[in-house]
């Protein structure tokens, strides 16, 4: 196929003939696929422009590399992997914890830049060495634990900074978002979190016409009266412009802080190919290592000029699976949408403008949804957690990272959070099966077996998703991690 950029006509090019599937190397119309570019786009909105406003980084930049990013992917793969890449959830963490220690988004968009480098390297590992390599340095209760202490490192920045600026506003949010995951069917609950965005910005848009502006915190600072739902940045804004670039700055604590994010991209990519394998019957575990490579690069690319890292999208597999599409072709058209959208500083302004209150609602569940992937790769790669040499590791690790424990090394170093946790819970766990008795060191499946449905910040299972398309499905994160994450 070259460079995955020749598609073939399936059928009369309408529709999927019956019982068949477009595959990668096929395509619809044109008029047919650039209208599901655009689905895939609107399916990965919420997000993807959820996670940079979080990250403090610029929405149209993100959008835009987020379609450069998808381009690399699919050069790189030769059009055999159909993905779309956005900003991956997984790092919101990491930003809000180099930012609480005084880091710029210069200094995340540094951290995160070596995180990509480390993702490219891996994946030239898995390419030369095989996927074995993933599961003999991260086992799936190691995976499983890093994922859920990101996740759930999260919690403070909902409850102490976006919750209290409209607690009301949150929780209708909050419960709007929950249903809408769960009773919704399938393309509309796969944007549950975007249709939670729009149902925000009403609810806050009806509570300062109805009760006028609201004294609470912004941004975790002190209270004052503020409107909920602040306009005014749209009307400044131009309709056509670039987006705003930053060089990145590197710093080892911030760096520190970042890593550990390595292990959920590899396991959110690790997912991402297995499912589509499953759903377009093209074994692709030889294209692993390439698919990783291409994340790191395209995150690495991104990063270098001030936006964020990239991910596989758990959503647009579930477009894929409702729709049984699966041509690339449709992914180059949602790259050039989102190019598109990068060039208008007016649709970015309105995405800046999220309300706290909303961004708190919609954080409780992506937040512990993240958290909760760790414990679905601990059910998918069968881990049992009354082994003690599971156990332990894990345990400290996870309340280390959620506690925030530190340790301080000098006066100018000091670990801790995420970073400190994924450090015990990586180490611990080897140190420990060294010096642990036989029958502890149980078998383990291999990530590569089929057993790891884990994907980006979506928290489906995309396996099942190919054979149950109807079926209510969690939003994305994402990356999973998609998500993801």
């Amino acid at each position: 196929m070259g460079l995955g950029v020749r598609w073939t006509l399936h059928g009369d090019g309408r529709t999927p003939a019956p019982g068949a599937v477009v595959r990668p190397d096929e395509r619809l119309t044109w008029p047919r696929t650039a209208g599901l570019g655009a689905q895939h786009v609107v399916a990965m909105f919420g997000a993807s422009f959820v996670a940079p406003v979080l990250m403090g980084l610029d929405p149209n930049l993100a959008i835009m590399m987020s379609g450069i990013a998808t381009v690399i992917f699919l050069l790189a793969t030769r059009g055999r992997i159909p993905s779309y890449l956005g900003c991956s959830l997984s790092f919101v963490g990491v930003a809000a914890a180099i930012r609480a220690g005084g880091g710029s988004s210069a200094t995340v968009t540094g951290a995160v830049l070596v995180v990509g480098a480390a993702l490219f390297l891996a994946g030239l590992a898995v390419r030369h060495f095989g996927a074995r390599i993933i599961h003999a340095a991260m086992p799936p209760v190691v995976t499983g634990a890093v994922v859920m202490l990101i996740g759930f490192n999260l919690a403070p920045v909902t409850a102490s900074t976006y919750w209290p600026q409209d607690q009301w506003t949150a929780l209708l949010v909050m419960a709007f978002t929950g249903l809408a995951v769960v009773c919704l069917r399938g393309f509309w609950s796969r944007i549950a979190i975007f249709l939670g965005l729009l149902f925000g910005y009403g609810i806050s848009a009806l509570f300062d016409l109805l009760f006028g502006k609201i004294h609470s915190t912004v941004g975790g600072g002190a209270a004052v009266d503020h409107w909920r739902l602040d306009l005014s940045g749209v009307a400044e804004a131009d309709w056509i412009g670039l987006p705003s670039f930053h060089a990145p700055q590197f710093e080892w604590s911030a760096i520190l802080i970042a890593l550990p994010v390595v292990i959920a991209l590899i396991a959110e990519n690790a997912g991402h190919i297995k499912a589509v394998g499953e759903m377009t019957g093209d074994t692709l575990d030889d294209q692993l290592g390439t698919a990783i490579a291409a994340d790191g690069a395209a995150s690495m690319l991104s990063t270098a000029v001030g936006g964020p890292p990239n991910t596989t999208y758990s959503e647009n597999i579930g477009v894929m699976a409702a729709t049984r599409v699966y041509s690339t072709a449709a992914y180059w058209a949602a790259a050039g949408f989102a190019l598109l959208f990068g060039l208008c500083p007016k649709f970015g302004a309105v995405v800046a403008a999220i309300p706290g209150g909303v961004l708190g609602g919609i954080t409780v569940i992506l937040y512990g949804m993240i958290g909760l992937l760790g414990a679905q790769i601990w059910i998918n790669g069968r881990v049992d957690l009354r082994n003690p040499l599971n156990l332990v590791p894990a345990a400290a690790g996870i309340i280390i990272g959620v506690g925030g424990v530190g340790l301080k090394i000098s006066d100018n170093f000091q670990l801790g959070g995420i970073a400190l946790g994924t450090l015990v819970v990586i180490t611990g766990y080897h140190v420990l099966r060294y010096f642990a008795p036989a029958h502890m060191k149980e078998h383990e499946p291999l990530l590569d077996s089929g057993t790891s449905t884990y994907d980006a910040p979506g928290g489906e299972d995309p396996a099942a998703a190919a054979n149950a398309p109807d079926t209510p499905a969690a939003p994305g994160a994402p990356g999973t991690p998609t998500g993801r994450s």
